[in-house]
C-alpha cells in the first residue's frame, strides 16, 4: 500500500558521485504516490561528471522511475540547480507531465510558495563561482572521508554519523552562512508576494518561520536523506529516510507475523476437522 501525499519534494541527489543514494531514493519513491513531484535542483552533479564522477545503473534507474511516475499523471517538475547548470541550455523545457524550470510557484490552498534550488541567492555560488567549485572539492573529500568513517562504524555495529552535518553545526562561519542564506530567501519570497519559500542547496533540512515567511528546505540525498512532503490538507513535514525505513520494516514484520499466525491457525483448524 503506497502512502499518498499531495506534493513530494526532494533535492540534492547529486547523481554522478559515489555518495549519491539513488537506490534509497527510488525505494522511498516506490512506496509513495503524489499529485506533484518536485526535483528541486542538483539532481545530477554535472560538476563531478565533468571530472572524476561516474554514472551508475542506479542513476539511470532513478530517471526510469521518474518518467514512469510522470506517465501515470503525476506532474514532475525539475528545478535546475548549480551542479546541474548545464540544463540552462534547454530551459524552459516541457514534455507531457515533465518540465524543467529555473523556479516555480507552488500554490497550496490560498498560499503561494516560491520553489527554487537556492543557489541563485547564495552570494558565493552566484558571484564567485570559482570559490564555490573550490569548496566543492573540499566537500567531495569530506564525503569520501564520511563514507569510509561510516564503513568503519558499520563494521562495529555503530549507527550512521554525518561528519559534515556535525561540522556545519559547530563551525561558526557555517552557522552564520546558513542563517544569512535562510534570511535572504525569506526576503526574496516576500518580494515575490509569496507566503513561503521551498529550497535545497545547503544540505540542511529545515522548517521554520522567518519574519512571517515559511522557510522549507528539503535537505539532501547524500548525507541526511530527507524529503519534504505536503499532505492533502496542505500541511508540510520532513521525512528522514532512516526513520521511515525503520517504520517500514516494523510494519512488514507485523504483516509477516500476522500471516504466519493466520497460517498456523488454519493448520490447527484443518487438523481438528480431520481428526
Amino acid at each position: 500500500m503506497k502512502t499518498f501525499y499531495k506534493t513530494i519534494i526532494i533535492s540534492d541527489l547529486h547523481l554522478g558521485i559515489k555518495a549519491s543514494k539513488a537506490k534509497e531514493v527510488v525505494r522511498f519513491l516506490k512506496h509513495h504516490r503524489c499529485d506533484t513531484l518536485i526535483l528541486n535542483g542538483d539532481i545530477i552533479d554535472g560538476w563531478q561528471l565533468r571530472k572524476s564522477g561516474k554514472w551508475k545503473k542506479s542513476h539511470t534507474k532513478f530517471f526510469k522511475h521518474i518518467f514512469k511516475v510522470a506517465s501515470k499523471k503525476t506532474e514532475v517538475i525539475y528545478i535546475r540547480g548549480n551542479h546541474d547548470d548545464f540544463l540552462d541550455e534547454i530551459l524552459p523545457f516541457s514534455l507531457g507531465n515533465f518540465s524543467i524550470k529555473k523556479q516555480h510557484i507552488h500554490v497550496s490552498g490560498k498560499k503561494r510558495y516560491l520553489v527554487t534550488h537556492g543557489d541563485l541567492f547564495d552570494s558565493i555560488t552566484k558571484n564567485l563561482k570559482w570559490v564555490s567549485k573550490l569548496g566543492d572539492v573540499g566537500y567531495t573529500f569530506l564525503l569520501w572521508l564520511n563514507r569510509h568513517y561510516n564503513h568503519y562504524r558499520e563494521k562495529r555495529g555503530l549507527p550512521y554519523y554525518s561528519l559534515s552535518q556535525n561540522i556545519k553545526a559547530k563551525v561558526k562561519s557555517a552557522v552564520s552562512f546558513i542563517s544569512d542564506y535562510e534570511n535572504e530567501l525569506a526576503k526574496v519570497a516576500r518580494h515575490k508576494k509569496c507566503d513561503g519559500v521551498i529550497c535545497g542547496h545547503i544540505h540542511q533540512a529545515a522548517m521554520k518561520t522567518i519574519d512571517g515567511i515559511e522557510y522549507l528546505n528539503s535537505g539532501d540525498w547524500v548525507e541526511t536523506l530527507s524529503a519534504l512532503v505536503e499532505d492533502a490538507e496542505g500541511n508540510w513535514k520532513i521525512i528522514y529516510y532512516a526513520g521511515w525505513l525503520e517504520k517500514l520494516k516494523e510494519a512488514e514484520n507485523i504483516i509477516e507475523r500476522n500471516l504466519f499466525e493466520n497460517n498456523v491457525e488454519e493448520e490447527i483448524n484443518l487438523t481438528k476437522k480431520s481428526a
